[in-house]
């Protein structure tokens, strides 16, 4: 399956090669050097769209999609959107790794530094007890998810790690992912399927039980 920025070796007559540029293009120069002008325009309008709020009916407060959301959201539409309207949303393997490493490193670093100040005297002042309630809440849902899914949907390996880590909305995760699977870039589309939806129900799951409580 051919993707945006494959190369290709055609051959054949003389005469019927300019007709074949005009549908593949042959400009292999400019695939070389990364397109930076979309990329920073996605992540404007995924900021924008992120902090947008909407209101849904019966929730007392709006909801927004946060800067990861809208980016994402925003990301998946230029893509799609974008070779139909002649937007060139192609990156070079070499900088869209850059971008990747730096990214996760980034946030964390930012994770780190805001979580560990605090680590120690809550471990030691009985945070031990919630850190275990942490680790079976968080595990016994993958256990579950990820058996059922094998098994019963017979997802491949990568496409589950992406799922899993797309529904935990965990970026490291998904870094690891897509390290583990360097032939394929099935983490990163089911990653990025199922993020979205993640999104939408970890804020509407919040308020509706916020609702119910009240």
């Amino acid at each position: 399956m051919l993707q945006l920025g494959d190369r290709l070796t055609i051959v054949g007559e003389e005469n019927v090669m300019p007709k074949v540029e005009k549908v593949f293009g042959n400009a292999a120069k400019k695939l070389d050097v990364p397109n930076l002008i979309s990329l920073f325009f996605g992540i404007v309008l995924g900021i924008a769209l992120g902090s947008i709020p909407f209101n849904l009916p019966g929730l007392s407060q709006p909801f927004k999609l946060g800067l990861a959301g809208g980016t994402l959201i925003v990301a998946i539409l230029i893509a799609y959107f974008g070779p139909k309207y002649k937007v060139v949303t192609y990156t070079t393997t070499s900088a869209n790794l850059m971008i990747r490493e730096i990214g996760i490193s980034l946030f964390l670093a930012a994770v780190g530094l805001g979580a560990g100040k605090d680590f120690i005297p809550t471990l030691v002042n009985g945070g031990y007890v919630w850190i275990g309630y942490g680790v079976m809440i968080t595990l016994i849902p993958l256990l579950i998810v990820g058996i059922l899914s094998r098994l019963w949907l017979k997802l491949d390996y990568f496409s589950l790690m992406g799922m899993i880590s797309g529904s935990m909305t965990d970026p490291p995760a998904l870094a690891y992912a897509t390290s583990q699977s360097s032939q394929n870039d099935n983490a990163a589309v089911a990653y990025s399927t199922v993020y979205p939806l993640t999104m939408f129900l970890r804020v509407l799951t919040a308020q509706v039980m916020i609702m119910v409580l009240l």
